[in-house]
């Protein structure tokens, strides 16, 4: 009788299967297969859906996996979590653990490294966790503030709506369209206004360079004029004058003597009176300065 008959053969295949099913579903459970991690302990107040197989994280990437939770029956701990780490990553002391929940519903755990290069956790050693807000729990702290201000925004929703609902509003809605056309009109005035202007500035600019050009020689001159000769000839002009009116006020000369002689104006009075006299008389009596004869003059 041999050894390995059908019956020894069937176990054999039998208990192959079971190791390969055992391995495989620590595979996809995501623990290692072989002993090459380290185990640390978390522990939680709340787990929120932790479960073994879920990532662990450090800095966002992965390095090692929940291997085991032991929930506190008796109510007078906290649950603890084991989780198993890649041989290389260190536990700075005083770091920790937090779970977080993505949208999608997936738990994992983030661990908080501290930042001690000297001292670090011990494989074995129990690290302290909690939960982390993440987008859900900001989320969650905004609606206490989001409840709040509810009643503003219906209050605001009914004044548009009481807004929207005032004829007004589509008169002006119907006006926009005149107002577009305005607008329109205006424009292509202004770039008509503009084209003349564009047309008109070299000429513009020619005219003001002639001024420009005038200016300078303007400045030029003045420039040249000799303002101290000018000024000393406007100073002796001055000095004439003012000796020319104290003559005439001393009665030097011809034209001071008539500026201040009393006699010559009695005398030059006197002879207007007897001129006007000689006029009256002239009047009156004509035949005493004037003869005049048809036949001539006859001898007295």
């Amino acid at each position: 009788m041999k050894f390995f008959n059908r019956e020894v053969q069937i176990a054999l295949v039998a208990i192959v299967g079971v190791v390969v099913l055992f391995f495989g579903l620590q595979f996809l459970k995501g623990l290692s297969l072989f002993s090459d991690e380290d185990v640390y302990y978390v522990t939680f107040d709340d787990i929120s859906g932790l479960a073994p197989s879920s990532a662990v994280f450090a800095d966002g990437y992965k390095v090692g996996s929940v291997k085991d939770i032991a929930y506190d029956y008796a109510g007078q701990g906290k649950t603890v979590a084991s989780i198993s780490l890649n041989k290389n990553m260190r536990l700075p002391k005083g770091s920790t653990a937090e779970i977080e929940t993505d949208m999608l519903g997936n738990v994992k755990v983030n661990l908080m490294l501290a930042s001690n290069p000297v001292e670090r956790v011990a494989p074995g050693d129990t690290i302290t966790g909690g939960m982390a807000s993440g987008m859900l729990g900001k989320a969650a702290e905004m609606i206490p503030a989001i409840e709040k201000m509810l009643p503003k925004l219906d209050s605001i929703m009914t004044r548009l709506n009481t807004l929207l609902a005032d004829p007004s509003v589509d008169n002006t809605l119907h006006n926009v369209d005149k107002i577009t056309a305005n607008l329109t009109t205006t424009t292509a005035q202004l770039n008509t206004l503009v084209a003349g202007l564009n047309r008109s500035v070299p000429g513009m600019m020619a005219k003001a360079d002639v001024v420009l050009d005038n200016t300078g020689k303007l400045t030029k001159n003045l420039s040249e004029l000799d303002v101290a000769a000018t000024m000393a000839r406007v100073d002796q002009t001055l000095d004439d004058v003012h000796q020319m009116t104290e003559r005439l006020n001393s009665g030097e000369g011809t034209l001071g003597l008539l500026l201040r002689d009393p006699g010559l104006y009695n005398n030059l009075n006197s002879t207007a009176r007897s001129a006007d006299s000689l006029l009256i008389d002239l009047r009156q009596h004509p035949k005493r300065y004037v003869h005049f004869s048809i036949f001539g003059r006859k001898d007295k």
